[in-house]
């Protein structure tokens, strides 16, 4: 067993990496369409998926998202209100292999279909119950609530990129109730459905060593980091070495 301490930052980073390689993902990039709902860590997943079909080079993770949480104090972004939304490039949508620019998940929802994937952000894991949930700041529930009439409709694939950073040990659904109920204040709670895709998945996808959380927090541009014990074979656990090494020192996001 090797233990390693990863960044929030490095933790897309690996994210990204891994479903770039994911059968899912590189399938429906092949014979249909793979939609990257804009997002921080979808920004970096974006990244390494246009990268992997030589199309990464007019790519800017800069303003691929539409809410972000800031410091207190900060200003703040709500979906669909962006500072300036001229700078917004739109989501990521490849068709067979091509980069439709500027397109968004709402102009090729009504085309999806089953074989067809979604990756969608998420603001809180549970990694006990296996449940993702989304913050929602918009009246008509945003982005998630156009991908539900593809996911739920024509059972095209959802996958949900979220890093252990964002773990919450409680069960979604039941905060779901608590903050969503009439009279409350503040963003709205939505358990996702899907397929949740941590840090902990992309190890096992790409090295096929087991990995853990066992400690977590830290100074200095350690805050929101994890501690991982990364245990497997011999070239498993080298694999998954070599595989931390080449994300250890990603840099943080910024703005």
């Amino acid at each position: 067993m090797k233990q390693f301490i990863i960044t929030p930052a490095a933790g897309k980073r690996l994210i990204a990496k891994a479903l770039a390689k994911h059968p899912a993902v590189t399938s429906a990039l092949k014979n249909g369409t793979l939609v990257i709902v804009a997002g921080t860590t979808n920004g970096y997943v974006a990244e390494e998926i246009l990268k992997s079909i030589g199309q990464a080079a007019n790519f800017s993770r800069k303003r691929f998202f539409r809410g972000i949480t800031l410091p207190p104090g900060a200003p703040v972004t709500v979906e669909g209100r962006l500072a300036d939304e001229s700078q917004f490039p739109g989501d990521v949508v490849i068709t067979r292999d091509e980069w439709r620019k500027g397109k968004t998940i709402a102009d090729v929802i009504d085309e999806l279909k089953e074989g067809d994937v979604i990756l969608k952000g998420a603001n809180a894991v549970d990694l006990q119950r296996r449940q993702a949930a989304l913050l929602i700041g918009h009246p008509k529930a945003g982005t998630i609530a156009v991908a539900l009439q593809a996911v739920l409709g024509r059972r095209v694939r959802l996958i949900v990129p979220v890093g252990l950073e964002k773990r919450v040990n409680s069960d979604l659904h039941r905060l779901a109730e608590k903050v969503n109920a009439p009279g409350a204040s503040g963003f709205r709670l939505f358990p996702m459905p899907g397929e949740i895709f941590t840090e902990i998945e992309a190890v096992k996808l790409l090295t096929g060593a087991d990995a853990e959380p066992i400690a977590a927090g830290g100074v200095g541009g350690a805050e929101g980091c994890c501690w991982l014990a990364i245990s497997g074979t011999e070239e498993q656990e080298a694999a998954a070495e070599k595989l931390m090494a080449s994300v250890v020192s990603e840099p943080a996001f910024s703005l």
